[in-house]
């Protein structure tokens, strides 16, 4: 064998166990700047800390997902979601690996609404969140301050001025000021869409996502009303309790991936705003 043949493969074994590897490896964790590193060696296993980032990729990266906890608002409860995730094989108790199983609503949380939330035919006809439009759920969009004073009525919307050709818009409202989705108990006084607020928006711009920052992108006087004028036509997808804190109005790409749950009319959705 040949000198060369020799060394190739003896530069690639140097790479894998280079420095270079650990950082790849450690790229998916990114710690926030100027707090302690996260990469141990095999030498300091006591040192595994994980840390929980908002902001990823030098504050370009917005993660406006809420985090699952126990003590979580689920829809019109004083309690919370309570206990949602359990360890039924466990490492500790002989299993071969950790696996956990989850159960909750699915509208809770971060979460996606599909015609079929409100809708019996197009429950019964499949119209679940499994069929919906990926691009609608990815793109550009815009973030925009809602009035702090009522809903979104009509007239909130007209003073948006949203111009045409915008198809996806993340109203944050005063929920967020309140930090609602960070209390346990459900509160009725949210603010969201009046049915004539979303008459408007449907007939007057061609927005066809709406992003809002509680459990329902209906006020709660205008419950189903509300989602009835926006979901009836299977063009428009409401994702509701985004997490906009501490972001500026504006311009972004927005990304958003529902589970592919076959037949269910609500997903949990993990969703990114990019600068």
């Amino acid at each position: 064998m040949s000198t060369t043949k020799t060394m190739i493969p003896l530069l690639l074994l140097l790479l894998l166990l280079s420095p270079l590897s650990t950082t790849a490896s450690t790229a998916a964790y990114p710690t926030i700047p100027g707090t302690i590193d996260t990469s141990v060696s095999s030498s300091q296993p006591d040192n595994l800390i994980p840390i929980r980032n908002e902001i990823y990729g030098n504050g370009k990266i917005f993660d406006i997902s809420h985090r699952y906890i126990n003590d979580m608002p689920v829809w019109d409860s004083k309690d919370g979601l309570g206990k949602f995730l359990s360890l039924p094989a466990s490492m500790k108790n002989g299993s071969l690996a950790n696996n956990s199983e989850m159960k909750l609503p699915t509208h809770t949380g971060t979460h996606v609404d599909s015609p079929g939330h409100v809708f019996d035919h197009y429950f019964d006809s499949g119209f679940d969140v499994d069929t919906l439009d990926l691009e609608v759920l990815n793109g550009p969009a815009l973030l925009v301050d809602v009035p702090r004073h009522s809903n979104i009525t009509a007239e909130v919307m007209k003073s948006l001025h949203i111009p045409k050709g915008v198809r996806r818009v993340l109203f944050r409202t005063l929920n967020t000021d309140r930090r609602l989705m960070f209390k346990r108990e459900f509160d009725r006084s949210y603010v969201g869409f009046t049915k004539d607020g979303a008459k408007w928006l449907v007939d007057n711009t061609d927005i066809k996502l709406v992003g809002i920052d509680y459990l329902s992108v209906a006020a709660w006087s205008d419950l189903i009303p509300s989602h009835l004028v926006f979901l009836e036509g299977r063009e428009i997808i409401l994702v509701e309790a985004l997490k906009l804190d501490d972001i500026q109005p504006g311009v972004y790409s927005v990304h958003c991936l529902p589970l592919r749950l076959f037949g269910a009319e609500g997903s949990p959705i993990r969703c990114v705003l990019i600068k």
